[in-house]
Formats: structure tokens, C-alpha cells, sequence
């Protein structure tokens, strides 16, 4: 055809030829860049990763893999950035073939691989999680990680000022002067026992009781939590239907590249405490099995008399990759302390002298035992399955003088309160990524709960004594003797639907049946006559449908705008009801409480060095439960607990942590100058009450503005860090009430609070030291109705610690 073809065309044709033949020399010559970026075995979304000296740029996707295509031959650089791990580099040669990498940012250190050196910039304690992690979905939800890793804290005593220092709208109640007990609250919830949000250890429940009594007497030990990771309210779909949202303690596993490494931390610190935390850990079988275990035992008293304490816990965790798609997880854990109980103060004893004690009697005893079985299944590189199992056998006994704090100890026999837990758990989770419309992946996410709890509740008289002896006088409890077995079964779904690149929209559900019961009785006191004992038998089935929906817009910068709103649900159990206590009264028609929780922010790291997550919140709170200040027919001061009224909180959240050298060296210093500021208002109030005590007051345990502040300077050898804490005045009951001869109700006034931590490292040795409460400020963050107290529960005054920590 060409032969007999125009000369003009002919010309044309051979052009056309040539133009093609160039193009496929081209293509031959030419080669892609593609991999993974995951975190352990996650995979990290939406990582930035920027080539030079190309100047392109990728976001991975919710498999964490991205790709370059139609490269040249030659010397490349990869800059990834990520909201949780910051910058790292990575040098490649791209040599006649296609590049597959696989990158690993677990434990953010410095490694090398064949000559290329890969560094990890992850500084900042701050982040978020990613839309998809393992089996479970965070996108458009208001989350936070707290990296221990890169925290300079006192960890012995699990400090909980200085471990939550980044989490905005946060009261935290210091009480437990060695870290034994947790008491965080967010947006407005009391931070008793942590009760408002699902506390989760590597996802599973911890708490005494998750359905009947979700209150937390063990707290993970800060030195074997690898991170803490923080859903608000929107959590309330995956995990239960808490106002407060989940927070759960991810514990350390063995380095993967090592077969052993051994830790050990020695503290000692003010008022005889020390701390001895022990660690082994490793890879092993052909890199197959992953071990991680640690011994602790802690000790020590206080500023105040009558306060002495000792605790053990043990942890240990095996995880097995059976097949390259199959892995087992089994872990155990325990925990034993006994501690006594220096008791509350009036706010007349508090300013006379703070570190007076005027109850000697009182302890308090908490067993702990957790167990948990999982296996996680990937059918294929888009979808896994998550089954966990778990229990809960434990208790924990409260003996002392409950009677008012201005009365002094009347003798004789004391208060004994027994829990025994005997709690089992299952949760199914399946997770899935597909294209919709054939363009971006999105997720589905289906799940099921079945959960058994059974609390055995035993309050009467105990011994007369000065001692630990736990044990009733008598035959039986003479005040009261309670089973009260639990039935949650629960599903739930969401989706993330990615529109494309930059938007997603996430709706989910969740369907609960819950079924409580109490069988026992308790006695009813009566002035002229003799107790009379009463027995009883009650059931309270219910179920209903938790909806919610959320959505982000992500920008190029690796920025994103994201909101959320969702039911929540608490209900209310017979646990609360039959408690006897002369400081509290419990209505005995107490009704389960309905709102909801809603989030818009903006968050997301600037420039590597920059973290940043502002946002507005309102929480509706119906049939709020709360504690009202009143009088019995006696003119006997009492707290009344019952459904108050509506409540509606809301706020504003703000977090910055940024390293400011980074920023002003374009990264080369080796020195690192950490800053971060955390600050929130709230506004809390009672609504849709004809209650005139209580009708437009402050919601109790909210302090209306909070401030948390520091800086941080150092090199990977040496750093100090300095704290500044302020929490605003708040009250402790719904009638807002500023004094009572009783202390139970009262103002808790405004305060601030110091602390400096320091560092040093030296190959195998690091020496942590520090001083809180660096000014000795004299303040209190709860009044007790109970144990503790009753009464003003004083705060620690200034002391001291030093860690010495050897690592092989």
C-alpha cells in the first residue's frame, strides 16, 4: 500500500511509522515505582508521597499502596509524609525493571536496607488514626493517638496530667497518687472510674463490667502501652453506645527484627515510692512467633498518712502466624493491689492542713484477671476478619467508714462493699474495600457483639478492727446480697463511600438488645422497728437502633475537614440502686438516658513538622442522671442521684503540637524544640427542667475552659520537658452548690499545676527524672460521695522520681 501510495502520503505514513516506533522505544525504556506503606501489619492511608526530581505525587490508598508509572532509568527520592508518623525518606534506584517496595513504619526508627537509609520523623506525641485500621473504621469521627514512645512523662506512676496533656476537653480527677486507678472525663462526663467511655485493652473490654457496671479498677501500666488511641462519642457504633466514646491502651509486642531484647526500669521516687518493671520480648520460630512479657511491682505511700500501698502486674502476649493468612493471638493479664485509704477532708480541714487524714480504717483491695483470644484471617488483600474472645474474672472489696467526713470515726464495725466479675465477651468483625463505580475503593464494615456479665454485689458489716480483713461478720451480709447477670447482643454496620479522591461519606448503624437483671435482697432500715429484709427479683429488657453518619473533604496538603453525628445511649442498672450509702440516695426510678454526640473540625499535619485539629462539638444529654443536693424529713443532708434533667454541652477543642526547629532548619538540625497547646471551652448547662434549683445551672464535673501547655527541647540523647496545667472552677453537684458542712457537694475551685521531666541516654542505659507539681500548688480535683473519701480528695503536692532503664 505504501509502494502505490502519493509521495505526500507516503511521506506522512513513514512519519507516523517513526513517531510510533520512537514511542515504543520509549515505553520499553521506561519503568514504574509502586509499593506499600503500612504500619506493622496496617496498611496507612492516605500518606502523601512526593518523588523527586520528578515532583510527583501520590496519596496511598486505604491499602496503603500507591504507584509511579512511565519513570526513566535513574536515582530517586521518596518523601512520605503521614498525620501520625511525619516525614521519612527513602533513596531507590530505578535500574531496568519495575520497583516494588514495601515500607514499614512501625516503631518509627532509623533502619537500613541494602545501603538505603530510611528516617523516620514521627516526633510529635500527637495524631490521629487512619480512616482504616486493621478492622475497623475511623473515617470522618474525631480521633486521637498519644505515642508513649515520644512522651517524656513520669510513666511509673502513669501520671495521667501528663499522659493526656494533648487531649482537648479532657477533666481528669488525681486522686491515686501511683496510678492504680483512671479517672478521665471528656466533654462533661464524670470522670468517676473512667465509667463514660468503653475502656479497651488491644480492643477488648477491661472494665468491671462493660453492660451493668462499666467503672475501671485496673489501668494498663504506661510503660508497656505502645499507644493510646481516643474516639469520641461517634465510637458509640462500633463499640457501644457511650456518650464518652472508646479509649483503648494498644500494648507493647517484641521487636520483629530482634529475637530478644530485655527492659528493665528501675523507680524511686518521694514518700517511699518505687516501681520495678521488667520486659522480654522477641520473634522467634523462623519469624512466626511474636512474644512480649512484663512483671511490675510497685510501692510507696503518700504526703498524707494512712495511705500506703502495693500492687502487682503481670501481662504476657504470644501471637502465632499459623499461615502467611492466618494469625492467633492469645494474651494474659493480672493485677493485684491492696491500698489503704487516707479518706476525704472538709473544706475546712483541706485549709487548715491538706495533709491531714482522718480516717485510718479504710482500704481498698482489686483483683484482676484478663484473658483474650483472637484470630485475624485476610481472605485477600481487600478483605479481613477479626474474632476476638475474652473474660473478665476479678473483684475488688472496699472496707472502711463511709459515714460523714465532719463526724469523727464512731468505731466499732466497719463498712465491707464485695464485687466479684465473672464477664465473657465475643466480637465478630468483617471487613471489606471495593471500587465503587469502578474509580476509588471504598469500605464496608460488618460486626456482632455477644457479651455475659455477672456482677455478685455482697454490703454489710465487717470487722472492727484497724486491718486489711476483708470478710463479713455474721452469716450473711446484713445490708444486702446481690446477683446481677447482663445480656448485650449487638450488630453493626458502616460503610465508607469514597465520592473520589478528596470526599467520603460514612454512614453506620448499630442495633442493641440489652437485658438486665437483679436477684437477691437488702434490708430496709426502719427507726422504730427492726430491718426488715426485703427479697427481690427484677428484669429490664430493652433494644433499639443507634444511627449515625460522618464525612471528610481531604486536601492535597494532607489536610482534611471532617464531621460526624451520632446516637448515643446509656443505661442505668441495679448495680447503682441497692448500694447503701449514708452520703448518697439513689431514685428508684431511675430511667436509661438518650442523646447524642456531634463533631465538625479541621485537622492534619502542615509542612512535616506541624499537627493541627480544631473543632466544635455539641452533646445533647437526655434524662441526664446526675446528683442533686438535698434534705430528708430529718434535715439530714443527703445526695439525691436521679434522672435531673435534658442537658446540652458544647464546645470548642483545639490542639497544635508543632517542632519549631524543624521548621526553621528545613529539618537538618539534629536538636528537636516540641510545642504544644491544648485548650478548650465548654459550655454545660441544664435544660428542659421545671426544677428551679437546678433549671439553667452548670452541669457538674465541667470545668468551662481548660489549658494544657508545654515544651519540649532535646536530641535523640538527651531532652527536657516542661508541663503547664489549668483547669477552670467547676461544681461538683447540679445545684451548683459552693460549701457543705459534709464536702461532699461544693465548688472545686480553679487551679494550675507545673511539671518538668528530663532525659538522658547513653547506649544501653537511660535515666529518666523529673519533679510534678513543680510550684506545690495546693488543690483538689474531686469531692466523693464514697470511697475514696467522703469528702474533698486532696491532690499530690510536689515530689519527685528518677528512672534508671537498661535495654539489651
Amino acid at each position: 500500500m505504501i509502494k502505490d501510495a502519493p509521495p505526500l502520503m507516503k511521506f506522512f505514513t513513514l512519519l507516523i511509522l517513526c513517531f510510533c516506533t520512537a514511542i515504543q522505544l520509549h515505553a520499553q525504556k521506561s519503568f514504574s515505582l509502586s509499593g506499600t506503606v503500612r504500619f506493622g501489619d496496617d496498611p496507612v492511608a492516605e500518606a502523601l508521597i512526593y518523588l523527586y526530581p520528578d515532583s510527583s505525587k501520590q496519596v496511598t490508598s486505604d491499602n496503603g499502596f500507591f504507584h509511579f508509572g512511565s519513570l526513566p532509568a535513574g536515582n530517586y527520592q521518596l518523601k512520605i509524609i503521614t498525620a501520625d508518623y511525619g516525614e521519612l525518606f527513602r533513596k531507590v534506584s530505578v535500574e531496568n525493571k519495575n520497583v516494588k517496595l514495601d515500607i514499614d513504619l512501625e516503631e518509627g526508627k532509623s533502619i537500613r536496607l541494602k545501603g538505603i537509609e530510611v528516617r523516620s520523623g514521627n516526633e510529635l506525641v500527637s495524631g490521629k488514626l487512619n480512616d482504616v485500621s486493621g478492622t475497623s473504621i475511623y473515617a470522618g469521627k474525631k480521633t486521637q493517638v498519644i505515642h508513649l514512645k515520644n512522651l517524656n512523662a513520669n510513666l511509673a506512676t502513669n501520671n495521667t496530667r501528663q499522659i493526656y496533656a494533648r487531649v482537648p476537653g479532657l477533666n481528669i480527677w488525681e486522686y491515686d497518687r501511683g496510678g492504680l486507678q483512671l479517672g478521665i472525663g471528656g466533654r462533661g462526663l464524670s470522670p468517676n472510674r473512667s465509667s463514660n467511655f468503653n475502656i479497651r485493652q488491644n480492643g477488648y473490654d477491661i472494665s468491671a463490667d462493660a453492660l451493668g457496671y462499666p467503672e475501671s479498677y485496673y489501668t494498663p501500666s504506661s510503660e508497656a502501652v505502645d499507644r493510646i488511641e481516643i474516639i469520641r462519642g461517634a465510637a458509640s457504633l462500633q463499640y457501644g453506645p457511650q456518650f464518652g466514646g472508646l479509649t483503648n491502651f494498644v500494648m507493647r509486642e517484641g521487636p520483629k527484627e530482634k529475637k530478644f531484647e530485655f527492659t528493665t526500669r528501675q523507680t524511686a521516687g518521694s514518700f517511699g515510692f518505687f516501681n520495678s518493671f521488667n520486659s522480654i520480648g522477641g520473634t522467634i520460630a523462623k519469624k512466626k512467633l511474636n512474644y512480649y512479657a512484663f512483671y511490675q511491682y510497685k510501692k510507696g505511700d503518700d504526703w498524707r498518712p494512712n495511705s500506703h500501698y502495693d500492687q502487682h502486674n503481670a501481662y504476657i502476649h504470644l501471637a502465632y502466624e499459623l499461615t502467611p493468612k492466618l494469625k492467633i493471638t492469645g494474651e494474659y493479664t493480672f493485677m493485684h493491689y491492696l491500698a489503704q485509704q487516707p479518706g476525704g477532708l472538709t473544706d475546712a480541714q483541706f485549709e487548715q492542713d491538706a495533709s491531714q487524714s482522718v480516717r485510718k480504717r479504710n482500704w481498698f483491695t482489686v483483683d484482676w484477671n484478663l484473658i483474650s483470644v483472637s484470630a485475624d484471617y485476610t481472605i485477600n488483600q481487600h478483605t479481613r476478619i477479626n474474632l476476638r474472645n475474652y473474660t473478665l474474672q476479678g473483684g475488688r472489696d472496699a472496707l472502711g467508714i463511709l459515714s460523714y467526713i465532719n463526724r469523727p470515726d464512731p468505731g466499732g464495725n466497719r463498712d465491707l462493699l464485695s464485687d466479684r466479675y465473672h464477664n465473657f465477651g465475643s466480637e465478630l468483625r468483617f471487613i471489606h474495600q471495593y471500587r465503587l463505580f469502578g474509580k476509588e475503593y471504598s469500605t464496608i464494615l460488618l460486626g456482632t457483639r455477644a457479651y455475659s456479665g455477672l456482677t455478685i454485689r455482697k454490703q454489710g458489716d465487717g470487722d472492727a478492727g484497724s486491718g486489711p480483713a476483708f470478710s463479713f461478720t455474721g452469716t450473711e451480709p446484713s445490708e444486702s446480697d446481690y446477683r446481677f447477670p447482663g445480656l448485650n447482643l449487638a450488630g453493626f454496620a458502616e460503610n465508607i463511600f469514597q465520592i473520589n479522591k478528596h470526599w467520603n461519606i460514612t454512614p453506620g448503624i448499630r442495633i442493641e438488645h440489652i437485658n438486665t437483671k437483679a436477684e437477691g435482697y437488702y434490708y430496709k432500715t426502719n427507726i422504730f422497728v427492726a430491718s426488715q429484709k426485703i427479697t427481690e427479683s427484677k428484669e429490664n429488657p430493652r433494644s433499639f437502633a443507634l444511627l449515625g453518619i460522618g464525612s471528610s473533604w481531604k486536601f492535597d496538603n494532607g489536610t482534611e475537614i471532617y464531621g460526624n453525628i451520632s446516637q448515643n445511649y446509656r443505661s442505668i442498672n441495679f448495680n447503682d440502686i441497692r448500694v447503701v450509702n449514708a452520703n448518697a440516695r439513689v431514685d428508684p426510678n431511675l430511667k436509661d438516658e438518650t442523646g447524642y454526640n456531634a463533631d465538625l473540625g479541621y485537622r492534619g499535619t502542615y509542612w512535616g513538622w506541624l499537627y493541627v485539629d480544631a473543632s466544635v462539638f455539641y452533646l445533647k444529654y437526655n434524662d441526664r442522671i446526675g446528683s442533686i443536693f438535698t434534705r430528708d424529713t430529718n434535715f439530714m443532708t443527703y445526695r439525691l442521684r436521679t434522672n435531673v434533667s435534658d442537658s446540652r454541652n458544647r464546645g470548642l477543642e483545639l490542639l497544635a503540637e508543632g517542632n519549631i526547629l524543624k521548621a526553621l532548619t528545613h529539618g537538618k538540625s539534629k536538636y528537636k524544640l516540641n510545642v504544644y497547646v491544648n485548650y478548650s471551652l465548654i459550655s454545660a448547662r441544664y435544660i428542659n427542667t421545671k426544677n428551679t434549683a437546678i433549671a439553667n445551672k452548670l452541669v457538674e464535673n465541667v470545668p468551662p475552659s481548660l489549658l494544657r501547655t508545654g515544651i519540649s527541647f532535646g536530641s535523640p540523647r538527651f531532652n527536657i520537658t516542661w508541663q503547664y496545667s489549668y483547669q477552670a472552677k467547676q461544681y461538683s453537684d447540679a445545684t451548683n452548690t459552693e460549701i457543705t458542712p459534709t464536702a461532699v457537694d461544693g465548688a472545686i475551685p480553679a487551679f494550675s499545676v507545673m511539671d518538668l521531666s528530663l532525659s538522658y541516654n547513653w547506649r544501653h542505659f537511660t535515666i529518666f527524672t523529673g519533679v510534678n507539681n513543680l510550684l506545690n500548688a495546693k488543690y483538689f480535683t474531686r469531692r466523693a460521695d464514697g470511697y475514696p473519701g467522703p469528702g474533698i480528695i486532696p491532690a499530690d503536692r510536689r515530689n519527685i522520681y528518677c528512672t534508671l532503664q537498661f535495654k539489651l
